[in-house]
């Protein structure tokens, strides 16, 4: 199968549908702790998850997005509602199950910007969900569908909703983003590279760290540039590849490669900052940008969510982007 190039596909026009994107997966209630948790450390409570910090991102970019995830019938699920909905996330397509639990995380601060993630997610809603509770949400339309490497991680149900989920944006012209995002508590690299690697010839345009590459192609001594070759070839248009500290890459068809430098910020909080990237980078390809404008949009949100603290709080406004543009300490009066 040859590669697709997204540049020539554009993501479909924003008047044909009510929703530019639809994502889901799971949201947990996130405690998040000042100190270390043995300590009895004091810690606020929020909600968190990679697909749903993409959301919110998106939606404080002033795109429609919609989160089709599965939900206790508990205290954390009105909580992540009331969240989601006072950011502009609609939920409509949301649903619950009476016999599982919202599922939930604590971030523990440990020392400097180090960050230990518990999490109890085992039969929770969201490892539950099926794909006929995504059918409301496919049928109303998107432009876009963004999915992860969590929600296959979570179960077969979930696995399965994912599947059907990317055939049926195939099927409609949608764009299918999908984001690695590799959880080593959920499930090891031999089980994930057998069910992520069936997607490529699906996906438009795949998110991954340079560490999570290896589970989309090639073997143990393969190179980057051959990695990169192989997804291209099996059907993707395009693929970024996220560094950290050292910025991003984007490889498209015929091997053109792009590179974006980090920004220098305050490093406070590394969670989420994947998540910011990839909304960054979907906000540009739905604002129609160049692959080079798209991927800096990318590495702005990134330096966002690296310099504040929380899963999706220091997640910028449209208007805010320009804000690391300023010199340090400024005042902005």
């Amino acid at each position: 199968m040859t590669s697709r190039a997204v540049t020539s596909a554009p993501v479909p026009h924003p008047s044909e549908v009510d929703t530019d994107v639809l994502t889901f997966g799971e949201t947990m209630l996130s405690l998040q702790t000042d100190g270390p948790l043995a300590t009895g450390a004091p810690a606020r409570t929020s909600v968190a998850g990679a697909e749903s910090n993409v959301a919110v991102g998106l939606a404080r970019m002033g795109h429609r997005v919609s989160w089709a995830g599965r939900l206790g019938t508990d205290e954390p699920a009105r909580l992540v509602l009331r969240t989601l909905r006072g950011e502009g996330v609609d939920v409509r397509h949301a649903t619950t199950d009476p016999e599982a639990p919202t599922g939930s995380m604590v971030r523990e601060s440990l020392v400097a910007d180090i960050t230990r993630v518990h999490y109890w997610r085992t039969g929770s809603a969201a490892s539950r969900q099926r794909p006929e509770h995504l059918a409301p949400a496919l049928a109303a339309g998107a432009r876009v569908l963004h999915v992860t490497g969590i929600t296959c991680a979570l179960g077969s149900g979930p696995r399965a909703a994912v599947t059907e989920a990317v055939e049926h944006a195939r099927a409609h012209g949608w764009t299918v983003v999908l984001d690695v995002n590799h959880r080593t508590r959920l499930w090891s690299e031999e089980e994930a590279a057998p069910v992520l690697r069936r997607l490529r010839g699906s996906v438009d345009v795949l998110i991954a760290s340079d560490d999570e590459l290896p589970l989309m192609a090639g073997g143990e001594h393969t190179s980057e540039d051959a990695r990169v070759a192989e997804v291209l070839a099996a059907g993707v248009g395009e693929v970024v590849v996220k560094r950290g500290g050292d910025g991003a890459d984007l490889y498209g068809a015929g091997g053109h490669r792009l590179h974006q430098p980090a920004h220098t910020v305050p490093v406070l909080d590394t969670v989420g900052a994947g998540d910011a990237f990839c909304a960054g980078y979907l906000s540009g390809l739905l604002d129609g940008l160049a692959p080079a404008d798209r991927l800096r949009r990318a590495g702005t949100t990134g330096a966002f969510a690296v310099a504040s603290r929380g899963d999706w709080e220091g997640l910028p406004h449209r208007d805010e982007l320009a804000l690391l543009d300023a010199a340090p300490g400024s005042a902005l009066r």
